[in-house]
């Protein structure tokens, strides 16, 4: 009897684009603006909420824009995109359930 046993690696190397640089930050003396992206799964908001917390014990924070997705299944609308792009120095979001 011959089995075959098939192993799928998770790992995808990251896509890079030519010419695609970040976006240059400004230094705020107070802190890092933090943005978080609730993407509006179950329990989103608790979890993003502690990772708050634990990035505050870890580091100055000057602000916290804090915004919610519409629907779970579609991307994030620009205008969300827009606004943690020109408010904020990092975005954390993260699926919960």
């Amino acid at each position: 009897m011959n089995k075959t046993i098939t192993l799928v690696s998770p790992y995808a190397p990251p896509s890079v684009q030519d010419g695609s640089t970040a976006a240059p930050r400004a230094k705020n003396s107070k802190g890092i603006r933090l943005g978080v992206l609730d993407n509006s799964k179950g329990n989103a908001d608790h979890l993003l909420g502690m990772i708050v917390d634990a990035v505050r014990a870890a580091a100055p924070i000057a602000s916290v824009v804090s915004l919610r997705k519409g629907n779970v299944a579609l991307g994030a609308p620009k205008a969300i995109l827009e606004k943690l792009a020109q408010e904020t120095d990092f975005v954390i979001t993260a699926m919960a359930d």
